[in-house]
């Protein structure tokens, strides 16, 4: 019997992704496709809406029992009621919602000792393997390299600097013993904006329909080091969630991460 899988925020670009794509792999049932309330597309079946097959699941916003996992890419505000219908079904939670206040985190945190959780910024196999060896990177080229970090986005993207962005940022912190958050520099501007050491600048890009790119630049005087990202689609991250769902279901609870999924160490 197929594992039973919620998709919440499935009217989105990423919803959409994740249904075509688990129709297409056949591995899980999708027992209910949640979005908000007052989408125009409530009450239409979320497979044909994803583009696939019809799979006789309509858009709505009720949560049925019994669900084996929860893949979540919605908005923060959708979050907690996601995490409080996993807690109470014993259901693994897959969150990718970014943008998240700090007394959301301490939920997630709460949540992992009653269920297995993975909250990722990003779900993409790709950038979880830049996730791992930012900080390697760091450690080895060492202190007269300056770092920056660049992200680029789409025009309809709300939080910034991303979170794939802060958490390389985490990641190079860990490795390198920087303060985080307070190294980091968002932007510059004005008059007296000269590079202070051993501080991370971010620069956010909104533009267009750009899926999502991310540099890391290490630079010193005389050469240059620049570890990129680039999402071709959002078939990336819709992939890795599914992954990391099937990897999920039957964990113990706990805390996990993508780098739990690939084996990275």
């Amino acid at each position: 019997m197929k594992p039973k899988l919620i998709v919440v925020g499935a009217a989105g670009r990423m919803g959409k992704r994740i249904i075509s794509l688990c129709i297409d792999a056949g591995e899980f049932e999708i027992i209910a496709a949640i979005d908000k309330n007052d989408h125009p597309d409530m009450g239409k079946d979320a497979g044909l809406l994803a583009g696939a097959a019809a799979i006789n699941v309509k858009m709505g916003n009720n949560y049925p029992a019994g669900a084996d996992a929860v893949i979540d890419f919605s908005v923060p505000a959708g979050a907690d009621k996601t995490i409080d219908y996993c807690v109470k079904n014993g259901s693994a939670l897959v969150l990718g919602t970014t943008g998240l206040a700090g007394e959301q985190h301490e939920n997630i945190k709460k949540a992992s000792t009653k269920i297995p959780v993975i909250y990722g910024t990003n779900m993409s196999v790709g950038m979880n393997v830049l996730f791992a060896i930012v900080g390697k990177a760091a450690s080895m080229l060492g202190e007269e390299y300056d770092i920056e970090i660049v992200e680029q986005h789409h025009r309809f993207k709300t939080d910034a600097p991303s979170g794939s962005a802060l958490t390389l940022a985490e990641n190079i912190c860990k490795a390198t013993g920087k303060d985080f958050p307070g190294c980091l520099i968002y932007g510059r501007e004005g008059k007296d904006a000269l590079r202070k050491k051993g501080t991370i600048g971010i620069h956010a890009v909104r533009a267009g329909d750009i899926t999502g790119i991310h540099s890391v630049i290490f630079s010193t005087l005389g050469e240059t080091v620049t570890l990129d990202h680039d999402a071709h689609s959002r078939d990336g991250f819709a992939r890795g969630a599914l992954r990391a769902a099937q990897w999920l279901v039957g964990k113990k609870p706990g805390l996990y991460s993508m780098a739990d999924v690939l084996g990275i160490k």
